[in-house]
């Protein structure tokens, strides 16, 4: 593949676009069919890893719906035998024996119903796990450029609150479809063998039925829709004001979060009123259906004793049998509200599975193996999207093996991008990265980042112990090695304060460190990592000048015998770097010591003096 190619990313992109414009829209009726083909087929495919149970599952829907048919025509049985029973010499035996048969029937179908109820919920939420690991799992496969144009709030809810739903569907849907359908045609065929005019009649109500259920499911599609996303806001807007609560008390915004808040609340309200209102019409006219078929049976099996055309103890059965007919019309309801919950979120779900990772091994990626530290770009270009402005263009250079380079330059030049593709958080647009003359899209991304030690611009810490966020840079590490890193980030002496020193819970984010703590532990991971390259974005910046000087000392040890590359604003930081390549929009303008910089009295040197005047 020629460093110019394409990325993944562009060329869907390309593709989406050449879709839209060339494609007919008679084909692209056809692909979008093919999509939900596969989407079906997949929904269909989580049952595989189950199907021992889900066969057990339909079985036991097959007992509920065959003994709830039994006990209509055992009352009929009983009803019709009775003038003979009167003289029988053991009619109380025979009716008790009846009865005994009958209440055996209702503990199988008990049984039976339990195990539908128990398994089947247990079955759901196994799927509902898979489907929640296999989303969580694909979103740690994702590139920084999928992350730069989501919202977190609503990749929060497609992961929670959508799959929540997909356990009841993929439990309710075989249970539900199987004894809805099974006490359905079983009642109808009882209804039909007792009065075949009755059960015409209630056929000839069911295409008006089913042509409402389908009127108001494609009402309740749209608004439960509406509703995820609208949910997926408000997780937003949640992070958002409680994350950054210090920030919105101290500017006294209270208030403003309040009226945001309210805002995207009463949105989600407006689309859960439309949910509800479809979906009260579509149970209220489904029940409805069934007042109308026991009126109807009411009053025809009325007019058919009348003419003779029916016994009393065939009208007892036509209602018994009218009301195991009522029962699949309201699991059918209960159907279609878990199918919009449940399906809607899971095509939500498969969006997010489908989107395509561009920042992945490719076919014969090798691991790196030892490194010795030569980092070289050639004529790389960038940018964050194809159709967007460029951030590099044609930018070269070389850092030799353990050289500790800087890189400074005015904000929004590139110069955190720069480092970013060297463990190929992004991948370039044109030319390539090299580590030790090998382009790094030809190695494993597991073996090239554990290589890169990063300590990026925005400080993140895990919620946990400060033991946990220390190892987190190298999990099999011992206390001694621990403590070596803490120190030489000059980190150790006030984790020793905390109240349980390296075991002390720092809380959501750090946020019961000073900023300067914080950055001072995520300086100690990387020590930690103790990797061959080492890139720094920034890693002062919140250090006060004690810390900086420390931090200096200790970058200044740690990058003897690896290649380090230092991301500054602050160019005392860098002054004793081997190195510094002053970076701009017309690329790389300056290169040099500290001392050659200032002597040339240029970009550097004018960088320097604003920041001594500030």
């Amino acid at each position: 593949m020629s460093p110019h190619s394409p990325s993944m990313a562009q060329r869907a992109k390309r593709h989406s676009l050449f879709s839209r414009l060339f494609i007919p829209h008679a084909q692209t009726g056809a692909i979008a069919q093919d999509v939900a083909g596969v989407r079906a087929r997949r929904f269909l495919s989580y049952y595989r890893p189950h199907l021992p149970l889900l066969a057990a599952i339909l079985a036991s829907a097959l007992l509920v719906a065959t003994t709830a048919i039994a006990l209509p025509l055992m009352a009929n049985y009983i009803v019709v035998q009775l003038d003979d029973l009167r003289s029988a010499p053991d009619a109380l035996g025979q009716l008790l024996m009846l009865g005994a048969i009958m209440v055996g029937v209702f503990i199988v179908q008990a049984l039976a119903t339990y195990f539908v109820d128990y398994q089947g919920h247990a079955m759901g939420a196994k799927i509902e796990a898979q489907v929640r690991q296999e989303l969580f799992e694909h979103c740690q496969k994702l590139s920084f450029s999928f992350y730069d144009r989501q919202r977190t709030g609503q990749l929060m809810s497609r992961i929670s609150n959508d799959s929540l739903w997909l356990g009841e569907l993929f439990h309710h849907g075989p249970e539900d479809l199987a004894i809805s359908l099974l006490k359905f045609f079983g009642a109808m065929a009882v209804l039909a063998y007792i009065d075949p005019l009755i059960a015409l009649a209630i056929a000839l109500l069911l295409p008006f039925a089913g042509g409402y259920a389908l009127h108001f499911n494609r009402r309740m599609n749209i608004a439960l829709r509406k509703t995820k996303e609208r949910i997926g806001d408000i997780n937003e807007r949640v992070e958002d004001a409680l994350g950054g609560i210090r920030v919105v008390q101290s500017f006294a915004n209270e208030g403003d979060e309040m009226r945001r808040f309210s805002v995207e609340n009463r949105r989600f309200l407006e689309s859960r009123k439309d949910g509800y209102r479809s979906e009260a019409l579509l149970w209220s006219g489904m029940e409805g259906f069934g007042q109308l078929i026991t009126i109807l049976v009411i009053v025809g099996g009325a007019i058919r004793i009348l003419t003779s055309d029916l016994t009393a103890a065939d009208m007892l059965t036509l209602l018994l049998c009218v009301g195991v007919l009522l029962d699949p019309i309201k699991r059918f309801d209960n159907f279609i509200r878990l199918w919009q919950e449940g399906y809607t979120g899971f095509v939500r779900a498969m969006e997010l599975l489908e989107e395509g990772v561009d920042i992945a091994d490719r076919p014969g990626a090798t691991p790196i193996g030892a490194v010795e530290g030569r980092i070289t770009f050639e004529q790389v270009s960038f940018r964050y999207d194809v159709d967007g402005p460029g951030v590099l263009a044609i930018v070269s250079l070389e850092i030799a093996p353990g050289e500790f380079v800087a890189l400074v330059g005015p904000s929004g030049v590139g110069k955190s991008t720069l480092c970013s593709l060297i463990p190929r958080f992004y991948d370039v647009a044109g030319g390539s990265v090299r580590i030790d003359g090998r382009d790094v899209r030809d190695l494993t991304l597991a073996s090239l980042r554990g290589a890169i030690g990063v300590v990026q611009q925005d400080i993140y810490l895990f919620s946990g112990s400060v033991r946990d966020n220390l190892l987190y840079g190298r999990p099999g590490a011992s206390e001694e090695e621990m403590v070596t890193a803490a120190e030489a980030a000059n980190a150790h002496a006030f984790i020793m304060a905390l109240p349980q020193g390296y075991d002390t819970d720092i809380g959501q984010r750090g946020v019961k460190l000073s900023g300067g703590q914080r950055q001072r532990l995520t300086l100690a991971r990387a020590f930690l990592k103790n990797p061959p390259v080492l890139i720094f974005d920034e890693a002062t910046s919140a250090l006060d000048n004690e810390s900086e000087r420390a931090v200096q000392q200790a970058l200044l040890g740690l990058s003897r015998g690896r290649t380090t590359l230092v991301i500054a604003h602050r160019l005392s930081t860098v002054r004793h770097a081997d190195r510094i390549l002053v970076l701009t929009r017309d690329g790389i303008v300056e290169e040099g010591t500290h001392d050659q910089l200032m002597a040339r009295d240029g970009a550097y040197a004018g960088l320097h003096s604003v920041q001594a005047r500030i």
